[in-house]
């Protein structure tokens, strides 16, 4: 195993749920695309700018603001789990949060 400092894990679905990839596929578009397309793209361009100034502020600070630091790791965490939602890699609904 290699030694990093991030670690991404998905349980193996035993079974999956016929119903819910039938409408992923026909339906996703409305009960996914609308609602998480709209937040997911202002979470990232609201993402974007916080990595920028942490980028400033590393470099001048010579440290990672806290706050920042936090909310570039609720932004990852929500975008993988909506990435494993999309590719059916489970079956459980993606909060809008990126809360444990």
């Amino acid at each position: 195993m290699y030694d990093y400092p991030v670690h991404y894990s998905v349980e193996y679905p035993e079974k999956s749920s016929r119903v819910l990839v039938l409408a992923r596929a026909f339906l996703g578009l409305f009960y996914i695309g609308i609602p998480h397309g709209l937040f997911s793209l202002g979470y990232t361009i609201i993402a974007f700018f916080v990595a920028l100034l942490s980028y400033f502020a590393i470099l001048i600070s010579g440290h990672f603001p806290l706050g920042w630091f936090d909310f570039l790791i609720r932004y990852s965490r929500y975008i993988n789990r909506l990435m494993a939602y999309c590719s059916c890699m489970t079956d459980k609904y993606p909060p809008f949060s990126g809360r444990r």
